[in-house]
């Protein structure tokens, strides 16, 4: 469980690194799952933004009762899974993520997430560890984001630099096991891994379900197929849904 400060420093500066820490075998099924995963489909060797779509065994982590606790203490009793991500940056691998809200991208109403991201490797500055600006959330609105065709970036929206000042930035660094959860709002990005290790991270996408995923809205995602964002399926975790407007079929 999140402490009474942990949880104060969540709604303070939109993201909180819990003292709390996956245990090895669990690391290890996740990086097996990953590795069967790129066997496969070996487009995903550094990024895939929709694990579900392609092996539920991701579940097992986004379902275990110590993460789900934490959320619940964040977002409230009655909410869901919406997606899982794998974010791997090999060792000398220059891709940087701009700086962006997750919200820019997707299609919930209201716009309600947290982000549990499980470092799978140590994450730290040299590596291209996630980088936030502490408070950026409390506004509880998307910024102005620019489209970029820029060489080597994972995302192509990028907050405008009269945004934020990037000398407020905190690296979230962490050892294998430990994770961060952070809020739909937060500013964040990643600079490129120049180091001689990897960074591999997991995360989980949990929304309360007083919010509605829309299916059939329109996104700034730009995949398509099982990737695309009216494809994902919702997996109610705890409670019920609020809104009574979710739609829980299987996609994939």
């Amino acid at each position: 469980m999140l402490t009474s400060s942990e949880i104060e420093q969540y709604q303070r500066d939109g993201f909180v690194t819990p003292d709390f820490r996956l245990d090895e075998t669990t690391l290890e099924d996740i990086r097996e799952s990953h590795a069967r995963l790129v066997s496969r489909h070996p487009v995903f060797s550094d990024y895939c933004s929709a694990l579900l779509a392609y092996d539920t065994w991701f579940l097992t982590v986004a379902r275990r009762p110590d993460i789900l606790d934490m959320v619940e203490q964040v977002i409230g009793s009655d909410f869901a899974l919406w997606n899982s991500s794998f974010f791997a940056k090999p060792a000398k691998v220059g891709t940087r993520t701009p700086w962006h809200q997750d919200g820019e991208y997707w299609p919930i109403e209201p716009l309600a997430t947290c982000t549990v991201w499980i470092a799978l490797d140590a994450s730290t500055t040299e590596n291209g560890c996630l980088r936030v600006i502490p408070g950026s959330h409390k506004s509880r609105q998307l910024a102005k984001h620019n489209r970029s065709d820029a060489a080597n970036i994972a995302l192509n929206l990028e907050l405008d630099a009269a945004e934020f000042d990037e000398s407020d930035a905190v690296d979230i660094v962490l050892q294998p096991g430990e994770i961060s959860i952070h809020d739909v709002y937060l500013y964040h990005g990643s600079e490129p891994n120049l180091s001689d290790h990897s960074r591999r991270g997991m995360t989980l996408r949990y929304m309360p379900t007083s919010s509605v995923y829309r299916h059939g809205n329109e996104t700034r995602f730009e995949r398509e197929g099982r990737l695309d964002m009216s494809n994902r399926t919702l997996y109610l975790m705890r409670g019920v849904d609020l809104s009574g407007q979710n739609d829980f079929r299987v996609r994939y």
